[in-house]
Parts: structure tokens; sequence; C-alpha cells
């Protein structure tokens, strides 16, 4: 269990690209710890794919399900994730103590920027890989003028899936997933870890409701925006721009900080939750938001593994991935106009703008995209 913990843990610190750690982790699990066989892995890529969360988060945890059972999951999920909870909280701590300083608001300033840039050529990205046909870009369209107007992203979501079951019947069983190939389903799992991780969600929301109102609508918050993240840990964005700002926890400027901060951390841009927890209240509501933010996808990877094969493999599950990753691009979209319109125009902002769009279309890294670009505003803004 140690050497689980430890292993996840060494990678975590280095988690930077989210779904690129994937990868890594196979490396470590299959070939060098031999904790899962090929087809196992594989398999977990299908499942971890149809369950919301962060993907490389997920897959953490499918591994230490299959090498140590539920405590092996959760090594693995608090040994990969942790190293970006620490991170963030430190970035918070200095972040809401020195934001007066001229040099850090330029800098903050040119990460805005940074950060439209990054949503933007997010959208580009996932509407060249998801939408196929007309009706895609529709449902896509649809969407994103819904969230510009003020519309819940939720239901855009529970919206486009349902739709999908019934119009996208090009999406067949197995279709383009990483596992078609017929694969081991390995030991069979127990219902352990889901009831376990169903248990802590509702005694903890349960006495946070009892004892603490104002950290349970946080930690509500943050269950139901992960409850929502099908196709990754980018889907959290708009569902956390939404609730954020429409509770009043913080504007659009200071969300894009914490964003700009999550990619300067190494895990998934979700752990932007531990910025909008301390800012709420400090180390406290930072624990609380993470934990809760993780904790839903925690238990859908649990209920998920035991369907194995059958979830990889059903249509219905496959459309509803495709109409959540459809509903993904307008809503991706939308957000980068709201953050676009946000940034105050002038000819620096728009040469960092260009640079920084032209340097991630060219697939440099996105952590040398936002350091080079906070020093370039530090300087010229």
């Amino acid at each position: 269990m140690a050497e689980l913990f430890f292993s996840l843990l060494r990678l975590g610190c280095t988690a930077f690209g989210g779904p690129a750690m994937v990868p890594h982790i196979r490396r470590l699990a299959v070939e060098r710890r031999g904790w899962l066989s090929e087809g196992q892995f594989r398999l977990g890529m299908a499942v971890c794919q149809l369950v919301p969360g962060a993907t490389a988060m997920q897959v953490a945890a499918y591994v230490g399900l299959r090498a140590r059972g539920g405590a092996g999951a959760l090594m693995a999920y608090l040994g990969f994730g942790l190293p970006a909870f620490l991170f963030m909280l430190g970035l918070s701590v200095l972040y809401f103590q020195s934001r007066d300083v001229a040099a850090v608001q330029s800098a903050f300033a040119g990460l805005k920027i940074v950060v439209a840039a990054l949503v933007v050529d997010a959208a580009w990205n996932f509407s060249s890989r998801y939408l196929e046909r007309f009706l895609h870009v529709l449902l896509a369209l649809v969407t994103g003028v819904w969230l510009g107007l003020g519309g819940n992203p939720i239901w855009a979501l529970v919206a486009c899936c349902l739709l999908a079951l019934v119009l996208f019947r090009e999406q067949s069983a197995g279709a383009g997933a990483p596992g078609d190939e017929a694969v081991s389903a390995g030991t069979p799992l127990g219902w352990g870890p889901a009831v376990a991780a169903s248990l802590f969600l509702l005694i903890g929301l349960g006495v946070l409701y009892l004892l603490d109102r104002p950290h349970f609508e946080l930690a509500a918050m943050m269950a139901r925006i992960d409850c929502f993240a099908f196709g990754g840990g980018y889907v959290s964005l708009p569902l956390m721009l939404h609730e954020v700002t429409s509770r009043g926890l913080m504007g659009e400027a200071m969300l894009m900080d914490g964003i700009a901060l999550g990619q300067v951390t190494p895990g998934p841009i979700v752990i932007t939750s531990a910025f909008v927890g301390y800012s709420f209240s400090g180390v406290v509501g930072s624990a609380l938001a993470t934990i809760f933010v993780f904790a839903p996808s925690f238990l859908f990877l649990s209920l998920a593994a035991l369907a194995g094969e059958r979830l990889s493999g059903s249509v219905w599950a496959r459309r509803a991935l495709r109409g959540s990753l459809v509903s993904l691009v307008g809503l991706m979209a939308a957000m980068g106009a709201r953050f676009l319109a946000a940034v105050p125009w002038g000819p620096w902002e728009v040469a960092i703008g260009l640079a920084a769009f032209t340097a991630l279309r060219c697939r440099v890294d996105v952590l040398w995209v936002v350091l080079v670009g906070a020093t370039l505003s530090a300087l010229v803004l």
C-alpha cells in the first residue's frame, strides 16, 4: 500500500498536462510494477472515459482499485492528487497576500489573457475532435447561446445527453474506445468501495448541513460540479464559472486568476476548486472544496468498475458521453467569449494574447505559455 501511495505521489508531483499523464501511469502500473495487465488497463481507460471526473485522476484510482481494492484506490487517489492540492494551497496563500503589489497585478493581468487563449484553444481542439456532423454543431451552438444568456450549464449537459440517446444513432457500441479489443475484466470487484464512498458523501454532507450550513453549500456546490464533469477536467470550468459567480463567491476576473494558477500546478485543472475554497474560508475551505470536487467521481468510478466491459461497450453510454462532449464544445466556446470580453484590450494585450494562442496551437507546453505570459506581462503591462 505504501509503495502504491508513494509511486503515485511521485507521478503526481510532475503531473502537468492532465490526460497526458495517462501513458506514464500505464508505464508504472503495467510495465514497471505489473499491478495490472495490458488488457485490464485498456478496460480501465474505457471505463474512466465514461464517468465524470478528471481522466488522469480516475485512471490512477482505477490502478489502485485493481491493485489493492478500495483502500488501494484511495491511496492512489490521495497520492496522485496531493501534490496538486498542496501547490495550489501555497499559491492561493501567496495570491491573497500579495495581489496588491503592482508587479503581481501586472502578471495576473497577463495571465487573464493567457487563460482566455487557453479556453479558446481548448474549444477549438474539442470542436475539431467532437463536432463531426451538422447536428453536433447545432447542439454545441445552442448550448453556447444558452450559457451566454445566463443559463445553467448543468441543464444544458443533461439535455444534450438525453437528446444524444435518441439522435446519435451513428454512435455504436465500443466505437472509438481505447479498449475495443476483447479484454479480461480481471478479478471481480466488490461493492465495498462504492458503499464506502456513498456513506462518506452522505454522512459528510449531512454533518455539514446540520453543523455548518455555509460550508455545506460550498461542499455541495463542488460535488455538483464533479457530478456533471463528463469528458475530463475542462468540463468543470464552465460549471464552476456558473456556480461560483452566480453565488457571488468571486467574480470572473478572480476565477480567471485561479484557473491560471491551476495551470502552473501539477494535476487536473479542477484543482482550481482549492483556490475557490481558500477564498471562502482559508485552509478549511480549500480542503473541503478539494475533497468534495473529487469524491463523487471516486464513487462513480467504483460503480463503473463493477460494470466493466458492459459499460465500456454500451451503446447508450457512448451516446450519452458523446452528447456531453458536444455540449462541452459550446460551453467552452461561450466561456472563452466571456473571458475575452473581460480583458481590457490594448496593443500589448493583443500581442500577448495572439502569442499565447499561437504557442498553444503549436503545441508548446501550457506550463511554459503560462510562465512566459506572466513574466512578459509583469514587464510590459
